[in-house]
């Protein structure tokens, strides 16, 4: 734990990570694309670690979890997010990083088809829904324009392209020169893969 603090310690205090992190010095019209809002700045200054050689850059954006209010929630929160996400992926593009770049924004599961108001709540939300979700992938050579698999009518469950976690996986793994097929063996000799199902989306390769 100590040589990983000392590893993150040296990287954000190097004069290349130092420079990333002035935004301040981005020209007003690109910090306005952005959105001058707390995920819109965190978005250019992710595209800032990325110039200075940063290999992983998480966004963390929160609070999507709406059981109540849905409607008044996203309407004011998606248009500000889809301009950033937008920009975020076209800055990367006309820098010339988009190629060697992957831009994934996914939870951790999806929402019910059905709305609904949950005992307590005056206003109508969504739910927590494992049998479908949807994943934006964009960059590190992944062909654009494209929808991948589909749900039944309802959006119940995904009846078309099925895939899981671990094809999702092994795509990111492929496109960083990782073979997802890789065993590795326990100290007691048992061969254990690194993903159950080593197979990427191939409409993404």
């Amino acid at each position: 734990m100590d040589e990983f603090y000392h590893q993150a310690l040296e990287l954000v205090t190097t004069p290349e990570a130092q420079k990333a992190f002035d935004i301040h010095s981005e020209p007003d019209a690109v910090r306005d694309a952005y959105g001058r809002n707390s995920f819109g700045q965190r978005a250019l200054l992710a595209r800032r670690l990325v110039e200075a050689g940063v290999p992983f850059v998480t966004l963390y954006d929160g609070g999507w979890d709406h059981h109540s209010d849905l409607f008044g929630a996203l309407q004011t929160r998606l248009p500000s997010w889809d301009q950033t996400v937008a920009t975020l992926i076209n800055d990367l593009d006309a820098r010339g990083l988009l190629e060697t770049t992957m831009v994934i924004a996914l939870g951790e599961f999806g929402r019910t088809p059905t709305i609904s108001t949950l005992p307590g709540q005056s206003k109508p939300g969504r739910d927590h829904w494992a049998n479908a979700m949807s994943i934006l992938f964009a960059g590190g050579g992944t062909p654009g324009g494209q929808v991948v698999g589909a749900t039944d009518r309802q959006g119940h469950s995904a009846v078309e392209r099925v895939l899981g976690p671990e094809n999702f996986v092994s795509t990111v793994y492929l496109k960083m020169g990782i073979d997802p097929n890789k065993i590795y063996y326990t100290p007691a000799g048992r061969p254990t893969h690194l993903v159950s199902d080593p197979n990427p989306i191939q409409e993404l390769m």
